[in-house]
């Protein structure tokens, strides 16, 4: 990658989710060369005060399966306020990127610039891939917040 952004352990951990257990520790100790501090906590999704936003994810799920897209929706959240929405739009849009996390990232982005995101909280019905993870940490995203495990196996693609 780049040499100003140096490695962080959460990026290792965001890796470690993903990687089977003999590989992590090469992959993470080559990351630690690669990848910069400040990125993403992954949690669980939640309960009491945060419960609230991820009923906005989920709600922003259910719109874009009314329109047969993938069953993922995320919302942005900052000072106590949804900054931004993101339905899936890849099957609508035509567009393998736009993916519930990277729409809300979009939205927030559009609406209020890059200050308004830094800090923020992005909340997804499910574990985001790896580019919505980078792309949630370039643009400032403080902390991510997801729900069940969803695998894309009979969910509408591309045609």
């Amino acid at each position: 990658m780049h040499a100003d952004h140096p490695p962080t352990p959460q990026t290792r951990q965001a890796v470690a989710r993903r990687t089977p257990p003999a590989r992590r520790t090469a992959l993470a100790t080559g990351l630690a060369l690669l990848l910069g501090p400040g990125l993403l906590r992954a949690q669980p999704a939640p309960a009491g005060d945060g419960a609230r936003w991820y009923a906005a994810a989920v709600a922003m799920r259910e719109q874009a399966m009314s329109w047969g897209d993938q069953p993922y929706g995320a919302v942005l959240v900052q000072g106590g306020r949804i900054i931004g929405n993101g339905p899936s739009r890849v099957v609508k849009n035509r567009n393998p990127d736009a993916h519930a996390e990277r729409e809300a990232l979009r939205d927030a982005l559009e609406r209020w610039g890059p200050a308004a995101v830094r800090g923020a909280v992005l909340y997804s019905t499910s574990p985001p891939c790896a580019a919505c993870e980078s792309a949630a940490a370039r643009a400032g995203v403080a902390r991510l917040v997801f729900g069940e495990t969803l695998v894309d196996g009979g969910v509408p693609t591309l045609r």
